[in-house]
């Protein structure tokens, strides 16, 4: 059995994720991924030759599933909280996947001491849900930091994104629905032009809770609607297509802040 020592501290664990033997590392007293990754991961379209990149990588979660689901040459994951970058870089190692994914321990604010402008093909996000000032603030600072717009704004990252992408580049966000014309707002504004949102429904018979988006820098205006998704049957099981979309059966390491959506 390999020594996973050097890979893992204090609290953490390691989480088989069942897809093509890949893991993760968490951290349960700090912020472990959802389904809204899962989500985001199946949602973004990256071709063998594309290079992306990720505001706000939090566990590594969404490039290591891309790994598992799809080829490209590189994803730059930026991070600006210090231990959970150096988490995700953790996994990534553990993953061998060094050579395609690079963990960038910074504020997405200075990407571009990182990454020229106008050089990726792909952006993608999951961002922090409350603007600064909204909803209820937990006293656990990497949470918080994950969830409330504290270290940049929602228009730092539609500027910053607009910036880095290539002509006819693309776009993808997951986020709520209340902030849905704030985004297509600032999007239009920054030259991304939305061309596909899917809406997230929990149940069957509950309105949306959360949506993805996908905008096409420099793009026409043609924006389709998709066919919802929803996420639990009626018994609190999960749908054929979630399993679809995980490519497994049985998913078992999401976190517990999942069951909100």
């Amino acid at each position: 059995m390999e020594n996973l020592s050097e890979f893992i501290y204090e609290y953490e664990r390691i989480d088989d994720l069942q897809l093509n033997g890949l893991r993760i590392i968490q951290n349960p007293k700090g912020f472990c991924f959802g389904i809204d990754a899962v989500l985001l991961s199946n949602f973004v379209k990256i071709k063998p030759k594309e290079v992306a990149v990720e505001f706000g990588t939090g566990t590594g979660i969404v490039p290591i599933l891309l790994a598992g689901k799809t080829k490209f040459q590189k994803i730059h994951a930026f991070e600006v909280q210090a231990e959970v970058a150096h988490m995700a870089t953790r996994s990534v190692k553990l993953n061998e996947l060094e050579e395609k994914i690079e963990i960038i321990h910074d504020n997405l604010i200075n990407v571009f001491d990182h990454i020229a402008p106008s050089s990726v093909d792909v952006v993608f996000t999951n961002p922090p849900y409350m603007s600064g000032n909204g909803g209820i603030k937990n006293d656990d600072v990497l949470k918080t930091i994950s969830r409330h717009e504290i270290m940049c704004s929602l228009e730092d990252i539609i500027k910053n994104a607009s910036k880095l992408l290539k002509f006819r580049g693309r776009f993808y966000m997951i986020h709520r629905p209340n902030r849905m014309v704030d985004i297509l707002t600032l999007c239009r504004q920054y030259k991304l032009e939305p061309k596909e949102i899917r809406l997230i429904q929990p149940y069957s018979d509950k309105k949306p809770n959360i949506f993805l988006v996908m905008c096409s820098k420099g793009g026409q205006s043609d924006l389709k609607f998709m066919d919802p998704l929803i996420v639990y049957n009626k018994d609190g099981s999960y749908t054929n297509e979630i399993y679809e979309i995980y490519q497994n059966e049985k998913i078992t390491v999401f976190s517990e802040d999942s069951k909100t959506l």
